[in-house]
């Protein structure tokens, strides 16, 4: 089953696409995390990628479509996947659905969790990550039991440069305009299902079971 999560940045597709990929089996694409490690890397690609995170701007189609595309060749994702991140324009979509085709594969869903913006500003200016285990705090809501350092491994937290407030108003209005229409190309499709994510994580979490067809399943 290919599955995408559309939505806001700090929406909770992340939070929604582990749990799921622990439940179904299959795997969780994050692009975001490909293209945080792509700018970690000291060459040309590395560093255009870096240049637009830090700004808050989307990358380009052309790069996002040749990243996305490689990722799903990968023999793991044979029985399906989880893509977070990608699509996130329609031309995007346009390339996805082409080329799952000539696979004989479709996007099976495509789930769109929304949020209100301030809410979104609180939970992504307030996160702090551990880049050693992953493990994910927020300032506002789970903070960790010592001031910038893991409860999990011990080693010192760290704020993203692209989540800081300014960024992240700068990132949910690039959202507004770019990827908001890709919910409209999977309404279209009959394969849009929305969920509110401002609720409890346990009405989210029911809903985004019900639509996958895991209902009942804990």
């Amino acid at each position: 089953m290919n599955i995408v999560l559309l939505g806001p940045p700090g929406a909770g597709k992340g939070t929604q696409a582990r749990r799921l990929q622990a439940t179904m089996g299959i795997p969780h694409i994050a692009t975001g995390d490909l293209f945080r490690s792509l700018a970690a890397e000291d060459n040309g690609l590395g560093r255009e990628v870096r240049a637009y995170m830090n700004k808050g701007e989307y990358v380009p189609d052309d790069v996002t479509i040749r990243v996305g595309l490689d990722r799903l060749r990968a023999p793991d994702t044979e029985n399906g996947c989880l893509l977070d991140g990608f699509p996130r324009t329609v031309a995007q979509a346009t390339a996805l659905t082409s080329a799952l085709g000539r696979l004989g594969q479709r996007v099976d869903l495509a789930l769109y969790i929304t949020a209100p913006e301030e809410l979104l500003v609180r939970r992504l200016s307030g996160r702090i990550v551990c880049h050693h285990c992953n493990a994910i705090y927020n300032n506002a809501t789970r903070p960790p039991q010592q001031d910038m350092s893991c409860d999990a491994c011990g080693h010192e937290l760290e704020r993203r440069e692209d989540e800081r407030a300014e960024v992240v108003r700068t990132r949910l209005r690039t959202h507004e305009e770019r990827t908001s229409p890709v919910a409209e190309y999977y309404r279209e499709r009959g394969t849009l299902v929305e969920i509110h994510g401002a609720r409890t994580i346990e009405v989210v979490e029911q809903e985004v079971d019900g639509a996958v067809g895991l209902r009942g399943v804990r």
